[in-house]
């Protein structure tokens, strides 16, 4: 059973201001001293960032997509333990989920997942009395949601406010807080959104305080907080890293046991800056010792490194000094060649080309990488090609795509037999590569979701002499 106050912000459609709001609060609460805990519906990995850096404690995503329903609840309890209020950010607007699914994975869904009450952020601009049949249109489309109260965003003059206040008087929507325009704090952005906050720390952290000062001037706190304490108890078990690896769907081949604890490197820094908090604490359930590594600034693997692990970022950015990083780029290439587990998601498998943009990288798989003008987006349902140290083949998982590059060939079908393709979806061609102990691919995949790849991957790593 949780009991912890809990608000979901969601609004109309992307833009209204969703990330401003909900960073601002974290980080206001967080100046009154408050344990507050951040969460993020959806796959997004840039605004966790922000989150972490406003809460002081990593920012969690809820993806009912990417790990299945029956998991939010638990992970959000997880994510949750020992804090005073939870704020969780929604994703695109209200009631919009997976094409095709209704409303599936959507902030409304997850809302109702974990029965919290929502702040509906709207961007006022150009509205008037019409901001009442938004508010009220949304409030009466479902009721599973609860609509606590408003957040009105982009507010250009005092008689601009009182206008919006009594039209949301019209249909009894309480308003929490007015943002005027001129009040915008700027976040740079480039080609897959924001900029993680990790790429510019100081200039982030004086964003998200300026987003508190912002929050706490402009937002009635107390109110926040009393409909956040109106959600209920949450009847279920805090998910749990141990639990989820001992009872991992996936077997370990050859049924091997972990004896040791063999190093397995985890990239980050500012190139590889995406990845999921529950990753390195199922590494370490699983018997690991998880060491972080930044290609931008250390030359060598850790000492005793038995398995890497490499996640999202850009290294479309960052091309000209991690191909400088020549003594690491051989120590990536060695280590692969020795038969220990590598897995590699998106910018993971651009650096584990032979090239990124012309650029040299570790040339662990044979293949060109290069930058495009379109933007690849959206979840796939998947099913593994290869028995690979992530999955046997077969798995059927679901993960996410989000890049704008290409790699030249597509999958490791044209590199037989040196390398296998490692996933298939419906529409699409076969996708990355599976070569020995090494799989790469596009595909992001929330290992709460797929624990067995934790287990898998570090019994690989504990037969590595």
């Amino acid at each position: 059973m949780v009991s912890i106050p809990r608000v979901v912000i969601a609004a109309p459609a992307s833009g209204h201001g969703k990330t401003t709001v909900a960073t601002g609060l974290l980080a206001a609460f967080a100046a009154r001293g408050a344990r507050v805990a951040p969460f993020k519906i959806g796959p997004d990995y840039i605004d966790p960032g922000y989150h972490a850096l406003a809460a002081g404690r990593p920012g969690r995503n809820l993806d009912a997509v990417l790990v299945g329903e029956e998991r939010v609840a638990p992970l959000f309890a997880h994510g949750a333990a020992d804090a005073d209020l939870a704020i969780v950010e929604g994703v695109m607007g209200l009631y919009d989920g997976r094409v095709g699914e209704g409303d599936f994975g959507s902030t409304a869904h997850v809302a109702g997942l974990l029965g919290a009450p929502v702040i509906l952020v709207v961007d006022a601009t150009a509205q008037g009395r019409s901001v009442a049949a938004v508010v009220h249109g949304f409030r009466s489309f479902s009721t599973g949601v609860h609509i606590g109260g408003v957040i009105l965003n982009r507010v250009g003059s005092d008689r601009h406010e009182s206008l919006l206040r009594e039209a949301c008087e019209e249909v009894g929507a309480p308003v929490l807080g007015v943002l005027r325009r001129h009040d915008a704090v700027a976040a740079p952005s480039r080609h897959l959104g924001l900029i993680p906050a990790v790429e510019r720390h100081a200039e982030a952290a004086a964003s998200v305080q300026a987003l508190a000062a912002l929050i706490a001037s402009s937002v009635d706190l107390d109110e926040v907080h009393a409909l956040a304490s109106s959600a209920g108890p949450l009847p279920v078990p805090a998910w749990s890293p141990f639990d989820a690896v001992s009872s991992a769907a996936f077997e370990v081949p050859g049924g091997r046991v972990v004896e040791s604890r063999p190093v397995v490197a985890v990239a980050g820094g500012a190139a590889f800056s995406f990845g999921y908090a529950e990753t390195t604490e199922l590494l370490a359930a699983a018997g690991a010792e998880v060491v972080t590594l930044d290609p931008l600034r250390d030359e060598k693997l850790p000492e005793g490194t038995r398995g890497l692990v490499i996640g999202g970022g850009f290294p479309e950015v960052y091309a000209s000094q991690l191909s400088a990083n020549a003594s690491l780029r051989a120590d990536v290439a060695r280590l692969a060649a020795s038969g220990s587990p590598v897995v590699a998601e998106c910018a993971g498998l651009l650096w584990l080309s032979r090239s990124l943009d012309g650029a040299p990288m570790c040339d662990v798989l044979d293949v060109e990488a290069a930058m495009t003008p379109s933007l690849t987006l959206g979840y796939r349902d998947a099913v593994a090609l290869a028995d690979s140290v992530l999955a046997p083949a077969g798995t059927r998982v679901s993960g996410h795509e989000f890049h704008r590059t290409m790699v030249s060939p597509r999958s490791g079908l044209l590199l037989a037999p040196r390398a296998e393709a490692a996933w298939a979806w419906r529409g699409a061609e076969p996708e990355g590569f599976v070569a020995g102990n090494v799989h790469a691919s596009y595909l992001h995949l929330h290992w709460a979701g797929q624990p067995g790849i934790a287990s898998r991957l570090v019994a690989s790593a504990a037969t590595v002499e």
